[in-house]
This record gives structure tokens, sequence and C-alpha cells, in this order.
């Protein structure tokens, strides 16, 4: 659920062309981060990873074709939900996460988010990445309910999760707020408190 971490380390070997691709989108990352995405070219990327301009318009075309690529190698990374015992501990871990990945890096993600609305490209793949996250991440869901946390009835998995984890994105990204190292235990906990009075609860029949 966090946005694109650095992806060299995780990322699986594979010779030169592998070492190519991390180079450029180690470079897309510094230059988002520097000089957000209205300031990222090609020529830029270029220079800063080392990699023939030839090199990088063939493969990556445009400015899109770098950023989606970017995007789509964080969801190459072998991220895991947090599994803590329970759905509050759950929902807290997972918003320290995003929590941590925000202050870090606050200028990249921003600029980021950004770039998602000036590139389709971008867009298709940032919505592709969240989609697969709030996938995984429905197994908290499923885990709490087999720990009988939740109402017997279904509940809405992406809605539980978009309403603990949204908190956190609306102080640190619309408001520039500093963060609160509360805010990840206050916002699971106010979601699960919903959850649990059927807040997301849906019927079987509207859930199939």
């Amino acid at each position: 659920m966090t946005d694109p971490p650095d992806t060299t380390t995780g990322r699986r070997p594979g010779g030169r062309t592998a070492r190519v691709r991390a180079q450029v989108l180690d470079a897309v990352r510094a230059e988002l981060a520097e000089g957000g995405h209205e300031g990222l070219t090609m020529e830029g990327v270029a220079t800063r990873s080392g990699v023939h301009r030839a090199t990088v318009y063939r493969r990556w075309r445009d400015v899109g074709g770098l950023l989606a690529d970017l995007i789509d190698a964080a969801g190459e990374i072998d991220w895991q939900p947090p599994d803590t015992g329970s759905l509050r501990g759950d929902l807290t871990a997972l918003n320290r996460e995003i929590q941590e990945s925000l202050v870090v890096r606050p200028s990249f993600a921003i600029a980021l988010m950004a770039a998602s609305f000036h590139s389709e490209q971008a867009a298709r793949a940032q919505t592709r990445l969240w989609a697969d996250r709030y996938a995984q991440c429905e197994i908290l869901v499923e885990r709490a309910s087999a720990r009988g946390e939740l109402p017997a009835h279904h509940t809405d998995a992406r809605r539980l999760l978009i309403a603990a984890t949204a908190p956190l994105y609306h102080q640190l990204v619309l408001l520039r707020a500093e963060p609160n190292p509360r805010l990840p235990e206050q916002a699971a906990a106010t979601a699960v408190l919903a959850a649990t009075a059927g807040a997301f609860s849906v019927r079987r029949e509207e859930s199939g």
C-alpha cells in the first residue's frame, strides 16, 4: 500500500538489461525527487543514469514510459502485508509503513502522484499497482473475519482498507502537516470500530 520504494535492491538480477533498467529507474526517482514531474526529461534521465540517450529513447520512448516502468517496478517487490494477530494491529502496522514512506521521501511521493495526472501511461500503471496492493491486503480482512473480529456478514475489504489508510494521505499529502506518530494507530482503531459496527458490511448477493 506504500508508494513505490527504491526498487534496486529488490529487483531480480538479469544481466546488462536489468542493470540498465536499474540505472535508469534510479535516475528517474532522483529527478522526480529533485524537480518533480515537471522537470523530468529524457535527456536529464540519460545524463544522470549514464545510459546512452538513444538507449533510453529506444526502450522507454518518452517520459510517460519512464514513469509507468518506475511504478511497475514497485509492483515487482516481494512485499507482504503485516500479520500481527489482530485487525487493529495489522492496520496500524500498514499505516506506519505508509507514513514512513511519505515522511522519508515526501517530494518523490507527491511528484509521482502528480505525474499520474499528466501521463496516461503512468495513470494506468498506478491504477494497476494500487489494485494489486488492495488485493494483497484483503487477507487482513479475511483473517480478521476468521478470528471473529468482524460481523458475520461479509465485510467489503477495499472500503475498510481505504477508510483505515486515507487519513495518512490526507494529513501528509493534502495538508502537508507534520507527521503524527499516533495517527497510524488512531486511524486503524477508528476503521476497526466502524467495521465492527457494520459500516463496511454488504449482503452476499451484493458482493458477488
